[in-house]
């Protein structure tokens, strides 16, 4: 129990690496189960490996003060200050941690602060600071625990970018668009030069105007939160993402209530005629909505991308961390090896136990002194390579913006007609697009040189450490071993051509465990890609559900207005779906921002969880049981792993239920918005509508001719007060006699739809009588085969169904009450009309007025009537 030279070793590692590698996250976490098989190898440690079996206590490797078998603790050779925290930052239990609370067997030690979901730490998740960064390249340089939580904040600026270039692009297009309206028609003559300036530098100063309004407000939001300008939160995050979903819903509204302004401005200022003014709006109209499903369409490509381009950060940085973690564990199987070598000069007694406690003190603190060297130099360099990265990004980003304006001001240069709009659209996404695209590329050059950089730094420490390590070993076996044990020298080189071959099995288990974590690492990414098809999946189908339930809802009140002719019924539908399909594709990256947060919420315990399963994956391959105490350790680690995938299971479900109705919400008032909108859209058509009636009416009414025979009638002799008069009351009369015809008709045709009423509300009673009978009948059957949200589902869909039936007939009811009356009325008016002209005819023949009279409607236009 003397020899405690395993331990020694142990402490030394922990230490050492705390010294080394602590600031990276992806620093592996031995198991506790592999540590008692290690320990169980040292003969001289059997007492003590029983004993920690028996009792199923099983000490963490980077434990500071180890409990002894008779319930003393020895302190570590080598205590090292903690390591900084940042600010706000919570300290993370180690899988490792939880592991060790499973060796307990006992399911409250499981669920208590040494399991993933602690208390505490979930309560302060989302005010824990994490690096702000801007771009990947400071990521394989950043000293962060949290690397997933920087990755998706870039993620989400690479979105933010997307819509920014995206919006920037709908503008201009319109403005050029719109512009080459204007230009036709001052070309035509329909306006002058004045007001064709003046327009174009209006809605030219308005748009320039939003966009500063709205960089206003979103610099006030980046300001705000934080103070520290180098972290931010997760809540921060949160805020900034919602506020600014707000901010850009506001400048969407606020843009297309200044399009309708520049329409109107240009309708008031132009001399066109309404039809041929109707017909520009409506091809302006078409060509949004063309602009809009480009846009769309790009937006999708570019979200896939984003996506795919966080999935290779990902598999890139794990690359990095497994380099970095590759040094430290392969030199400690190296260790290993000259302990165990040690361990049997000490058996041999060429070796006291203190003399090879010494040896291996000697040898641990000169290495890991030099490798921390090493690796303080190689993390310098790394942060000097990407800061030179970077600025030299700067310099070329800055170049290529410059190339981008000047290829963008030679396109606008060029001159485009009305009739060339559609092409001017192509060539100008398609400039966009290319930019875009060498951009992109740009980016990804800079990422890989930089990981390729990092890489070699690494590449070359593990070739630094792996020399020093080799001449350490050398130094002991060559020169120290012949003086202290009295050892020949060939004695000496044999043992350390020994050392040679033992390593080279290690080395080869750590190889395969090597590659068996980044196995599991892919598998593992594998199955988040596939959650993120299914939520673009799920992403999909709600914007056409949305699309498809609003153009229903349009089409239908369209329907109920019944006045509308086609064009302005077909114009009011072109409208609606520009506005909602700008609505719907930024709700759509709204969705995917709200995703990446999900992820980041849980990207903590998704970590902690993945770290339980390759532990457990990695050990249940590594090393078979070999008694019950192991067995049992094992089955309490599976058992956990079960438990805490269903408590991360129903937090995530939780997290995007709340995530999703927030994004309910956000649809709402962005959908109400769009009612808004629309409602103004369909009352202008309306007042329009109504003030071409007025005007066909009046020019129809022959004010002008009645005027002129009642001045022939008073100055006419012909014409007596007694014929006057009783021309006038047969006149009244007529008129008596048709209105009592009217009502007779119209009481007459209010009975008929009555009775029909009522028998289809008869026949639809009957069919739901025979429905419920159906439905009791198979009550039973339904309530065994489905479950309650199953039942509740269908019994909402037919509540919904019954609903809609009813709304259907009321409607049909009233439009054909609304037809039966118009007609009536149309019957009535030409039946007054006829009345008047009659009364006409016979005063100007008693006048002897020669006045030409209208004919009298024909059958043909009464029936067109």
């Amino acid at each position: 129990q003397k020899d405690n030279s395993q331990r020694l070793l142990e402490s030394f590692n922990s230490d050492e690496k705390e010294h080394t590698f602590m600031k990276s996250k992806a620093e592996p976490y031995t198991s506790k189960e592999e540590l008692v098989l290690e320990e169980s190898e040292s003969p001289l440690n059997s007492n003590v490996t029983a004993f920690a079996l028996k009792a199923k206590v099983i000490y963490p490797i980077n434990q500071k003060f180890r409990p002894l078998a008779d319930g003393s603790s020895n302190p570590s050779l080598h205590e090292n200050p903690k390591q900084a925290v940042l600010p706000n930052q919570v300290m993370e239990t180690s899988a490792s941690d939880s592991l060790g609370s499973l060796s307990q067997g006992d399911k409250e030690d499981c669920s208590s602060s040494t399991t993933i979901h602690s208390t505490t730490s979930d309560d302060r998740f989302q005010a824990r600071a994490f690096l702000k960064v801007t771009s990947f390249p400071e990521v394989l340089a950043c000293e962060s625990f949290d690397v997933k939580l920087c990755l998706c904040s870039l993620i989400l600026k690479d979105l933010m970018v997307l819509d920014t270039e995206l919006r920037n692009e709908k503008h201009m297009m319109f403005i050029q668009v719109f512009k080459m309206f204007l230009t036709e028609l001052y070309h035509k003559g329909k306006i002058t030069d004045h007001v064709f300036k003046k327009i174009l530098f209006i809605q030219e100063n308005e748009f320039a105007e939003l966009e500063k309004q709205l960089n206003c407000r979103l610099q006030n939001t980046e300001m705000s939160g934080i103070r520290n300008s180098e972290y931010q939160t997760l809540e921060d995050l949160e805020r900034k993402e919602r506020e600014y979903s707000e901010h850009i819903i506001d400048n969407m509204e606020a843009f297309w209530r200044q399009t309708d302004k520049a329409q109107q401005a240009f309708l008031d200022q132009s001399k066109c005629s309404s039809a041929k003014a109707a017909k520009i709006m409506m091809k302006l109209t078409k060509k949004m909505t063309a602009v809009e499903s480009l846009l769309s369409e790009s937006q999708d490509l570019q979200e896939m991308d984003i996506q795919e381009r966080l999935f290779n950060w990902e598999l890139t940085v794990k690359m990095i961390d497994l380099l970095k973690s590759y040094i430290p564990e392969e030199c400690k199987c190296r260790l290993n090896t000259v302990s165990n070598i040690l361990d049997h000069l000490t058996v041999k007694n060429n070796l006291s136990v203190r003399q090879k406690e010494e040896l291996l003190t000697d040898l641990h603190k000169a290495f890991w002194e030099q490798l921390a060297h090493f690796s303080n130099e190689c993390i310098q360099q790394s942060k000097d390579v990407i800061s030179k990265r970077l600025k030299c990004h700067a310099k070329k980003a800055e170049e290529f913006k410059h190339k981008q304006k000047a290829e963008q001001g030679d396109l606008l240069s060029r001159t485009f007609h009305s009739d060339d709009v559609h092409e001017f659209l192509k060539a100008y996404h398609e400039l966009w697009e290319n930019h875009r695209h060498a951009q992109w590329e740009l980016e990804e050059e800079d990422d890989y040189e930089s990981t390729e950089a990092v890489a070699d730094l690494y590449k070359d420490l593990y070739s630094k450490a792996s020399h020093a390590l080799a001449e350490l070993v050398t130094e002991l076996f060559l020169q120290t071993l012949p003086l202290v044990t009295g050892l020949s020298y060939r004695e000496c080189e044999l043992l350390k051509e020994e050392w040679q071959e033992n390593l080279v099995p290690q080395l080869e288990k750590w190889e395969t465990h090597f590659q068996r974590r980044w196995k599991l690492f892919q598998e593992q990414l594998l199955q988040e890609r596939e959650l993120w098809m299914k939520e673009y999946a799920l992403s999909a189908v709600m914007q056409k559900h949305l699309s498809e339930k609003h153009e229903k809802i349009i089409r239908g009140v369209i329907s109920r207005l019944g006045c509308l002719s086609d064009e302005s019924a077909n114009c009011i539908l072109q409208k609606h779906q520009l506005l909602l399909s700008s609505v719907l594709r930024r709700l759509t990256l709204r969705r995917v921002g709200m995703a990446v947060l999900a992820r980041m919420r849980l990207s903590r315990k998704n970590s902690l969880l993945q770290e339980l399963r390759e532990q457990h994956t990695l050990q249940k391959g590594s090393s078979p049981c070999q008694d019950e105490g192991q067995w049992q350790l094992q089955k309490a680690v599976e058992s956990h792993i079960l438990e805490e995938e269903m408590k991360l299971k129903e937090e995530t479900q939780q997290i995007h239920l709340e995530f999703h109705q927030q994004l309910v919400t956000e649809i709402q008032e962005a959908l109400q918005f769009l009612q808004q909108h629309m409602e103004q859209v369909i009352g202008q058509t309306l007042l329009q509508h109504a003030r071409q009636e007025a005007g066909k009416k009046s020019s129809d009414d022959g004010q002008d001719f009645k005027e002129r025979l009642v001045e022939a009638a008073v100055e006419s002799v012909y014409g007596t007060s007694s014929n006057i008069n009783r021309l006038v009351q047969n006149y009244y009369q007529q008129l008596g006699k048709i209105t009592e015809g009217y009502e007779d008709r119209k009481l007459q045709q209010m009975k008929s739809l009555q009775a029909e009423r009522a028998e289809r509300n008869r026949l639809r009673k009957k069919q739901e009588n025979e429905l419920a009978l159906n439905e009791k009948q198979t009550k039973g059957l339904l309530s065994m085969s489905s479950t309650v949200p199953q039942r509740m589902v269908l019994q909402q869909q037919k509540v919904l169904s019954q609903f809609e039936l009813q709304h259907q007939i009321r409607l049909e009811s009233l439009k054909q009450k609304l037809l039966g009356l118009h007609h009536l009325e149309t019957e009535l008016e030409n039946q007054l009309k006829e009345a008047e002209q009659d009364f006409v005819s016979e005063l100007a023949a008693l006048a002897r007025v020669p006045v030409t009279v209208k004919k009298k409607p024909s059958k043909k236009s009464k029936a067109a009537g």
